[in-house]
């Protein structure tokens, strides 16, 4: 850059676009050697980068567009500052689970069970004298039936539940009731709604340990109902009024217009709170240990029987290995499994965007 474009952007008081970037590097070297001198962690050293970024963002902008300016991209820079430390922590998780779990992965991992797998297999892996067998194949079948039981459950629940909030309770005092019930449900403990399904099953079926995958569905949508009504509320109330007049004036009844037109035109946000409310309830590990326990071997009716899933086979593997002695072997396989999970959130979530996009209403002439 010539000395004469500088010396015009100063004249302008124009703070050069660049400059966000080179605070940014400066905070970054600034904050590793502060870090350093109090024993460099990855903590210590993100706090310190951004708060240097905070304060040093500003006071640069000051000093090319006054005060007013530097006052304004105090806010700008604290919400990079917070953005980046943010992010911190999940690439921090993705990486340990990366870095833990792809070396646990492999085709045997991926299409067998824990059925027949000894702490002799364990201890014969961990010496090198033998493959590490066992996997989680029963635990992907029992986590896909059982999550897909909830979903079937809780959304038809759910979205009636919020239309009915939107379109035909509104100060009604059952619409009031209903909502104070479901924020007190938001807030129930997993475990609680573990219980819940266990007792009434119990009591419905006269057997105290009736454990199976449809109790634990049941759980699940205990939980998965609030996040799905809460939601589909939000993006039933964002659809313009207007769309429903023009219905109504076109002679269509309301459960049609509802059908037609205001599901339709909100269906890509119902479609993400779906999405959001299986990823709150698909890593739960209390409530499935009290409603479908836990076995080794491949269940494929979830309406008898002990259930497996990924987050109690990752408890399992973690608190009680096949071999105590050879704890590396159940820990990689923990790993594994955990990463195995994170895919199956993020197919989920394509999967949703995909329908969302698939069943949204067409915009083109």
């Amino acid at each position: 850059m010539s000395v004469a474009t500088t010396s015009s952007r100063f004249a302008s008081r124009q703070a050069p676009k660049w400059l966000p970037l080179a605070v940014g590097a400066g905070a970054l070297i600034l904050g590793a050697a502060v870090s350093a001198l109090t024993g460099f962690t990855i903590a210590t050293f993100a706090l310190f980068a951004g708060l240097i970024f905070v304060i040093t963002g500003p006071l640069a902008v000051s000093s090319f567009e006054g005060k007013r300016k530097g006052q304004d991209a105090f806010a700008r820079y604290l919400v990079y500052g917070t953005f980046l430390i943010a992010l911190i922590p999940l690439v921090s998780v993705l990486y340990t689970v990366l870095s833990k779990g792809i070396p646990g992965l492999s085709g045997s991992f991926l299409s067998t069970s824990m059925k027949g797998v000894t702490g002799v297999h364990d201890n014969a892996a961990a010496a090198g004298e033998g493959p590490v067998f066992g996997g989680i194949y029963h635990a992907i079948i029992g986590t896909l039936e059982i999550t897909l039981l909830a979903t079937v459950i809780s959304v038809p629940i759910g979205l009636l539940t919020a239309i009915y909030l939107v379109e035909y309770g509104q100060g009604k005092w059952l619409s009031k009731a209903i909502t104070f019930f479901v924020d007190v449900m938001t807030g129930i403990p997993s475990i609680v709604a573990g219980l819940f399904a266990a007792s009434f099953f119990a009591l419905v079926s006269g057997n105290p340990m009736n454990r199976m995958g449809l109790v634990a569905a049941v759980a699940l949508s205990v939980l998965m109902i609030p996040t799905v009504v809460r939601n589909a509320e939000e993006m039933l109330r964002i659809v313009p009024n207007e769309l429903r007049e023009a219905s109504y004036a076109l002679g269509v009844r309301k459960w049609r217009t509802i059908m037609k037109v205001v599901i339709p035109t909100a269906i890509s946000g119902i479609a993400s709170g779906v999405t959001l409310a299986i990823a709150r309830v698909i890593g739960e590990t209390a409530p499935i240990l009290v409603t479908a326990g836990f076995v080794t071997s491949i269940n494929w009716n979830a309406f008898s029987g002990w259930m497996a899933t990924l987050p109690t086979y990752i408890y399992y593997q973690i608190m009680t290995p096949t071999s105590p002695t050879a704890a590396s072997v159940s820990e990689t396989r923990a790993w594994a499994a955990a990463l195995i999970l994170i895919i199956i959130v993020m197919v989920l979530n394509l999967i949703a965007r995909t329908i969302a996009k698939i069943f949204a209403p067409k915009t083109g002439r």
